[in-house]
């Protein structure tokens, strides 16, 4: 079918917008959080002297002697004003309205496309502003606000007001100062917070602390204390006024050579931004350039509880500006304990988690901190492996669960992944999968023997180092679940100490078999499917052992693990069979075959449930009636030894 063609008349033109009705939203919705207003005026001065000194640098400005760059911030609570100071760039008459009198039209872009680069690469001048929104941000907190600004080019200075309903007049005016701006916010009745001091030095310290540009702060009643003076009248050596000190460091440790520092200054860079007095592992510095631009620094702290694992803390900076706290979406999950710095000026200032959750510059991000973080693991374990495995057990949530999470992290940890070996109390060295396997491929090969309770399974941990066989010790609940990682891809296989007892400590010896037995032990434990099984085993001491099926006894932890996060309390039923396996070499057992005492075989299976896991309370009660009757006949018998060897004539 023909496409039909219809005749309309076409017409072009430009979006109208009014001031009375842009301005309401810019109060109310320009940025979630109010306080973000401060960041961009510092932002704005911090900008107007870099721009300055780039003109200074490219020699399209006159050198200026002596000049100590500044910007400073004055809050007035009599008043009710708050005024940003700088010694920058200034503007002229035009500049105002070009740039000041239209909202979102881009001073900073301007300057870029005339002075920097072709193409405007705005990541690598310093420059902050973008859009030309940051400067009505001030409108979120103010009623008025007025701007005294001289340009550093001959031209007169000039006062521009404006109201929050959008209508201003400007003027030339007089600027004793001299070049630069000042920005005088006439705050809101119902926003006189933002005057106060802590107030102010709160966000300067969350949104200011690394900017480029020295910042003071002070109040306008503030009066520098008068510097004390010895006997003989001289002025003792005094710490610098509070109001000449700069709130902010203009060269924060991530933008310098990681060969300018040392240990212990990123020790103190991290105490001081991320307030934890405990000392990081270790820590990494990031400096990626081309294609990605970046820079920062990460570390990677140490743990005192199991809730600490889930605090990790990454900062996000745009040229030494604080965009964001604990941005998860420019580093892996898996990665989430680890604190840090970034620095990514190519990434909008206004970020949302939206554009963090889609931007493939944010991928690349996230795939270069992995492999900075897995070389670094790798580059700990070649030079000091005796160190690493120090750091192994705050190290090892993390690194499995990457591997669970991440195939490519596997790929890269898998050769430096340790197993932790027990004695039974506790954990005496570590060997990584391979070590373990080479030594076992005598006696167990491709089998690798683990307890998740080197206490409660202390009688059969004994049992295997008896015959030399290494047990690990899992104890904590990833641990478990990271082995599927490694049966996978190593083809190996996982078994805990009691779910293969009869194939790793069976010994020579004849063979046995006792039906009434094996209907007494079924009896005294109260199940008719229990499953017995008599195996000479090398240990004579021990008469029983419950072997669990592994792969039976895995489901239940899972399904108990599921269960608990969907907080649900009812019982699933176990899908873990149990086999009683009954050591044949033992003299206990021969002398159970003969008398069947039931308290006997009750008392023995108890100690087996005993070695392998708690008793309940049920079974606790049983146990402790029949331990005092098996004492009660001990006693009784020795009592009849004692009378029947006695002499009557003894009195």
């Amino acid at each position: 079918m023909a496409e039909e063609k219809l005749d309309f008349t076409s017409e072009s033109g430009e979006i109208s917008v009014t001031t009375q009705h842009i301005f309401p939203i810019i109060k109310k919705w320009l940025y979630s959080d109010k306080e973000i207003f401060l960041r961009e005026m510092v932002s704005n001065s911090c900008d107007a002297v870099t721009k300055l000194r780039r003109l200074i640098s490219l020699g399209e400005a006159r050198e200026i002697p002596d000049e100590g760059w500044r910007v400073d911030v004055v809050s007035d609570e009599k008043n009710g004003t708050l005024t940003f100071t700088d010694n920058g760039i200034g503007m002229t008459g035009d500049e105002v309205k070009k740039y000041i009198g239209q909202i979102a039209l881009s001073g900073a872009l301007d300057f870029i496309e005339k002075y920097e680069a072709e193409g405007g690469d705005s990541s690598k001048s310093g420059i902050i502003g973008h859009f030309g929104l940051g400067f009505y941000s001030a409108f979120m907190v103010a009623e008025k606000i007025d701007i005294i600004t001289q340009s550093w080019q001959d031209a007169p200075a000039v006062r521009w007001s404006c109201g929050d309903d959008g209508k201003y007049e400007m003027f030339d005016t007089v600027r004793t100062a001299g070049r630069g701006t000042d920005v005088i916010l006439y705050v809101s009745e119902d926003e006189r917070d933002f005057l106060k001091e802590t107030k102010i030095r709160e966000l300067l310290d969350k949104y200011c602390a690394f900017m480029p540009v020295e910042i003071y702060f002070k109040t306008a009643d503030h009066k520098c204390v008068e510097p004390e003076k010895d006997e003989d009248g001289n002025e003792k050596e005094t710490p610098p006024c509070s109001c000449e000190t700069p709130v902010n460091d203009t060269h924060p440790l991530w933008m310098k050579n990681p060969s300018e520092i040392t240990d212990e200054e990123y020790k103190e860079f991290y105490r001081k931004v991320f307030a934890d007095w405990k000392e990081p592992l270790f820590h990494i510095h990031l400096n990626a350039d081309y294609p990605l631009n970046f820079r920062g620094i990460i570390y990677f702290p140490r743990f005192n509880t199991e809730t600490d694992r889930l605090e990790g803390q990454i900062k996000l900076y745009y040229n030494q500006v604080f965009v964001a706290d604990n941005i998860k979406e420019v580093i892996p999950e898996y990665l989430l304990m680890l604190k840090g710095v970034l620095d990514c000026p190519e990434l909008p200032l206004n970020v949302s988690r939206s554009y963090l959750q889609n931007s493939g510059y944010v991928t690349k991000i996230s795939n270069h901190i992995t492999k900075k973080v897995t070389d670094k693991l790798s580059q700990m374990f070649r030079d000091d492996r005796e160190n690493f495995e120090k750091l192994w057990p705050d190290m090892k949530i993390f690194i499995e669960y990457g591997c669970l999470r991440d195939r490519k992290f596997y790929e890269r940890v898998k050769d430096i992944v340790l197993l932790g070996l027990t004695d039974g109390k506790k954990t005496d060295k570590y060997v990584t999968v391979a070590e373990y396997l080479e030594k076992a491929k005598e006696k167990h090969e491709n089998t690798v023997y683990y307890t998740t309770s080197p206490q409660a399974h202390a009688a059969y941990v004994a049992m295997y180092r008896a015959q030399e066989i290494d047990v690990v010790d899992f104890d904590k609940f990833i641990d478990t679940q990271f082995i599927n990682v490694l049966e996978q891809e190593l083809k190996i296989k996982f078994l805990r100490v009691d779910a293969d007892v009869a194939g790793a400590l069976k010994a020579e010896g004849e063979e046995y078999d006792n039906e009434a037995l094996t209907s007494l032990f079924r009896k005294v434990c109260g199940s008719d499917k229990l499953e017995v099984k008599y195996e000479p085993l090398r240990d004579e001491g021990t008469p029983l052992l419950l072997n669990v099926d592994e792969g039976g006894r895995r489901m239940d932890e899972m399904m108990r693990m599921y269960r608990m996060t969907e907080g649900e309390d009812y019982e699933i039923p176990s899908t873990a069979s149990s086999t009683l396996v009954v050591n044949t070499n033992s003299p206990l057992i021969k002398k159970l075959g003969e008398t069947l005492d039931e308290t006997v075989a009750s008392q023995m299976y108890t100690l087996a449930l005993l070695s392998q896991r708690q008793l309940s309370s049920d079974e606790l009660v049983n146990f402790l009636k029949n331990s005092f009757e098996l004492l009660g006949r001990v006693t009784g018998e020795a009592e009849s030894e004692t009378e029947a060897g006695k002499d009557p004539s003894d009195g």
